[in-house]
């Protein structure tokens, strides 16, 4: 929006010629989302309390987790609406691309509030019945994948992109829409296990949104792109303006979210941040770097799947629980050290991530 606005003004004011850098619109819808989230925190913290949106907390999770009863959720509302007023205040309004993440974002968010408000309104630990939950998930990402599909920017639109391999893209043709709609569902969800410990979530997901704030930049330039060797992809350039968003409303969120928490994102966050990070995944052809980015989400999902594999062909269970997290939490190790070691983890992943720019 200040694009549309000031930059027509640059002839008359030099200045204002700043608003033509994507460099600087980036920057300032992560300060932009910084600022909104520490700002409104409080007020929407109290106002999740007043509302008696408290977390409902599982009889048969760790024992320590008891404690967290009564502590507000349905947080990510404050993230949504960090990101959406930093994207739409920063990013120009006539990309496409912009659109898509933005809208992807809160369809995910909607559904997961959907997920949140049926839990509070009834007391449980379930809201949307699980079929319900992922038959919207699912028609979402078909949707995206659809949109990709029908209207491709390039001939690379429909190709799969393998890092490390240069030349060997293979193509997917109809199967992309299926294959995206897998990624979405897979990222949303895998986000949402990892959602368990405060701050386990949301920083693995602010590292992971800025590492596709670079890898969106290069995809969208094309001297950049040239120069590493990466698919161009036209109209990606406004991308990162997206991304820094998710990051500044990721890290403000933080603020209250670290341990011990103040609130937390609840469904109406997690599942949203994973739908965010897999639509820029998608667009920018970076669908498996996204594994990598995201290897501490992968993790946490692929436990509950062999746990739940495991122990319906065995009748036993290969983690004291799942997702992993409460695993190690059953066998003694405290939470915080819980929480900075996959945050650890997180950061050399990213490092890792960053690494196929050069290495393709």
């Amino acid at each position: 929006m200040l694009y549309h606005i000031l930059f027509p003004l640059a002839k008359s004011i030099g200045a204002l010629n700043v608003f033509r850098y994507v460099t600087f619109r980036t920057a300032g819808a992560f300060l932009t989302a910084l600022a909104l989230t520490l700002l409104l925190g409080p007020r929407i913290i109290d106002k999740l309390a007043a509302m008696r949106a408290k977390q409902v907390v599982r009889d048969d999770g760790p024992q320590s987790h008891l404690k967290k009863a009564g502590t507000p959720t349905m947080g990510g509302v404050l993230i949504l609406l960090a990101v959406t007023a930093s994207t739409l205040l920063w990013a120009q309004l006539n990309n496409r691309f912009i659109w898509l993440a933005l809208l992807t974002t809160l369809a995910l968010g909607a559904v997961g509030f959907a997920d949140d408000y049926l839990k509070i309104r009834r007391g449980t630990s379930v809201g949307l019945r699980p079929r319900q939950k992922f038959a919207w998930q699912v028609g979402i990402g078909l949707a995206v994948g659809a949109y990709l599909c029908l209207f491709p920017v390039d001939a690379f639109t429909t190709k799969l992109a393998i890092p490390f391999l240069k030349r060997w893209m293979p193509e997917l043709g109809l199967a992309y829409i299926a294959f995206a709609m897998v990624v979405i569902v897979g990222c949303s969800n895998a986000v949402n296990l990892t959602d368990g410990l405060d701050g386990l979530a949301i920083v693995p997901t602010l590292m992971a949104a800025a590492t596709f704030t670079l890898l969106a930049y290069v995809a969208g330039n094309a001297v950049m792109a040239h120069y590493l060797q990466v698919i161009f992809v036209r109209g990606a350039s406004e991308l990162p303006v997206f991304a820094a968003a998710l990051v500044g409303a990721s890290l403000g969120f933080l603020w209250y979210n670290a341990h011990p928490a103040q609130v937390f994102m609840g469904d109406t966050g997690s599942l949203a941040l994973g739908g965010a990070l897999a639509t820029v995944a998608l667009i920018t052809k970076n669908e498996l770097v996204l594994v990598v980015a995201g290897g501490c989400f992968v993790v946490e999902a692929l436990s509950v799947i062999i746990q739940v594999f495991w122990y319906k062909r065995t009748g036993q269970r290969v983690f004291r629980m799942a997702p992993i997290h409460h695993h190690y939490e059953l066998n003694g190790l405290p939470e915080p050290k819980i929480i900075v070691r996959f945050w650890i983890v997180s950061f050399v992943l990213q490092v890792i991530a960053l690494t196929t720019l050069k290495l393709r």
